[in-house]
């Protein structure tokens, strides 16, 4: 996992404090529960420990995965984006073709993705289709009802 990942300094903060708060509380408590199946005997029959330590393993992929998220997270600097096509942090407001409805999205991190808040990830169909687009242009975007086609018709920064 060496490819590098654009985050807002927001949307990196919350990454890191995910990963503080998974250290420092959820791993300490699941070393206690280990601990603690441990100390009611025969580990071979034992369901808790068993629990315990699938539980461990699994925290510990996701802290490994977070940290390489980390320490390939670079900040991007608003300021400097392009107002000519949509990139990762771009706010572009779209005409969905088919439904005739306007709509306003920012491309952002797949981490911080969150369509409620008008956020869709970069990695998906949508992000893939859009990135590259200019005012005027069409994406077209494979969706599982069919093809969408979005208009861009402003890029806001």
């Amino acid at each position: 996992m060496s490819d590098i990942r654009y985050y807002t300094e927001e949307g990196l903060k919350k990454l890191k404090d995910e990963l503080h708060e998974i250290k420092t509380v959820q791993r300490p408590s699941i070393s206690k529960q280990i601990a603690e199946a441990r100390d009611k005997g025969d580990l071979s029959e034992n369901a808790e420990y068993d629990a315990a330590k699938e539980a461990q393993g699994l925290l510990e992929m996701k802290i490994a995965k977070l940290e390489a998220f980390v320490s390939n997270a670079r900040i991007i600097d608003k300021s400097q984006l392009s107002k000519e096509k949509i990139l990762i942090l771009t706010t572009a407001r779209l005409k969905n073709l088919t439904m005739n409805k306007e709509f306003i999205y920012t491309l952002v991190a797949e981490t911080e993705a969150n369509l409620r808040e008008g956020k869709i990830s970069v990695d998906s169909p949508m992000g893939k289709g859009l990135l590259g687009k200019k005012v005027g242009e069409i994406a077209e975007i494979e969706v599982p009802s069919g093809l969408m086609k979005l208009e861009v018709l402003e890029i806001i920064l």
